[in-house]
């Protein structure tokens, strides 16, 4: 799980593309919006600027200065490093000093905006909530929900198939969607009826598209509706189990703030979504490319633990990970990045990178090579790995199981991507559901 509020202002701005350079500098690029192509396929510049340079340099929009680093062991090595610090407020003082208007989400408090000792608080109070052994015990109300939108897809397909045509469905509204957010509900105790309401506030804070009026809007309304429904539950001693009566106990203790409380949730609810609503469309589309690699999962479905590895190495959820800034200079692979400096890390570049992983253009789902970086390292590791993990093998396999002969319902150039440079998803998935 992971959410944009430190990277939103850098991450949307502009497709990085490589120019010549001196092998002593790194390559600088020119602000300029992202491309159609960059959004449907980042790869081919990535791989351009991982072998170009160590590090590159990219000037959002705002005229931002940005350090990007590609290379699979230069990024492991700085998810690792507390001089790549990222306390938001701090990053916001830095970026006013050289740019106006640039907005880093100083309005939510969470863990990935935090550095220790905060960070180290923030985490520990949610962190048993995503043990192996509490994930592992939501396996059958993930499977029951799964089952449950199945289902739904089955009805309407059967209201809408007849001799001459079949049923059409988006299987990002209809299914990618609907699964991690009715389970984030259950997990928060929230009400699953207000999931647009959710996925509106997501996209707004996560990105922007250059609007910091709606930024602060959506923050706004979920801070309210967050407060609203915890002084419900104080005014009528409702304490349900779940994860808000957990937050609500923490702030009694002493251990968290209002604030800080509105921001947990709001890391939970867009982080809890966002990146399974991507890996579960980009997989889907991967496996429709590639005939031969679908046939071998869906000769054995429980090859799906594996498989699922390989979706998160192949296509990113999270291309680039929340920006970072440098508390000295750091030298990356002969390159020195000075202090004070804003940090990209490309984790669909390092997960992309032939000095680690062979062939790694191509989906090879039996890969036993698992050391992906899709879920970031070190202490901002994300917290709901395991989660977003278990939701993705169940949700594919009960998918591939009922629908075997689904097929793409358009052309793949049509197929529009969310425009930002730090997720990898697609704004619609059609699907043809055939068994």
């Amino acid at each position: 799980m992971t959410t944009a509020t430190a990277a939103t202002a850098a991450s949307r701005t502009n497709s990085p593309r490589p120019e010549k350079h001196r092998p002593d500098k790194p390559e600088t690029t020119e602000p300029r919006q992202n491309p159609p192509t960059f959004l449907s396929d980042p790869y081919p510049t990535l791989a351009r600027m991982r072998q170009s340079a160590p590090v590159s340099v990219l000037h959002s929009d705002g005229g931002l200065r940005l350090w990007i680093i590609p290379r699979y062991v230069d990024v492991r090595a700085a998810l690792f490093d507390r001089r790549f610090a990222q306390d938001v407020r701090r990053a916001q003082a830095l970026a006013d000093s050289r740019v106006e208007g640039v907005n880093l989400g100083t309005e939510i408090t969470h863990m990935l905006s935090s550095d220790p000792p905060d960070h180290t608080r923030l985490r520990r109070v949610v962190q048993a909530a995503f043990s192996r052994k509490r994930v592992e015990a939501m396996r059958p109300m993930v499977e029951r929900i799964t089952l449950e939108l199945l289902d739904g897809l089955d009805a309407a397909a059967a209201r809408h198939t007849t001799r001459t045509t079949t049923a059409t469905v988006d299987l990002v509204r209809d299914f990618a969607f609907p699964l991690p957010i009715l389970v984030v509900c259950e997990l928060l105790g929230f009400p699953p009826e207000d999931r647009d309401l959710y996925r509106k506030w997501s996209t707004a804070i996560v990105t922007q598209e250059g609007d910091h009026a709606a930024f602060r809007r959506a923050v706004q309304e979920m801070g309210s509706y967050v407060l609203a429904i915890a002084d419900r539950r104080i005014r009528r001693n409702d304490r349900p189990v779940d994860l808000l009566t957990e937050l609500l106990a923490a702030r009694e203790r002493g251990e968290l703030t209002d604030d800080e409380i509105v921001g947990m949730v709001a890391l939970l609810l867009i982080g809890g979504h966002e990146t399974t609503v991507n890996l579960l469309g980009t997989s889907c589309l991967a496996l429709l490319r590639d005939p031969g690699q679908a046939a071998w999962l869906r000769a054995d479905l429980t090859r799906m633990p594996r498989a699922v590895e390989e979706f998160l190495r192949y296509d990113s959820p999270i291309c680039m990970a929340t920006t970072r800034f440098t508390t000295e200079p750091v030298d990356v692979g002969g390159v020195e990045i000075p202090q004070d400096e804003f940090v990209l890390l490309s984790l669909g570049a390092a997960n992309r990178d032939p000095a680690r992983f062979q062939d790694p253009d191509r989906l090879i789902l039996d890969r036993r090579d698992a050391g992906h970086l899709a879920f970031g390292g070190g202490i901002h590791r994300c917290l709901g790995a395991l989660l977003g993990k278990l939701e993705t093998e169940i949700a594919l396999t009960a998918l591939l199981a009922r629908f075997p002969g689904t097929t793409l319902a358009c052309q793949e150039r049509d197929l529009r991507w969310r425009n930002t440079m730090m997720l990898r998803g697609l704004e619609a998935l059609p699907l043809t559901l055939r068994r």
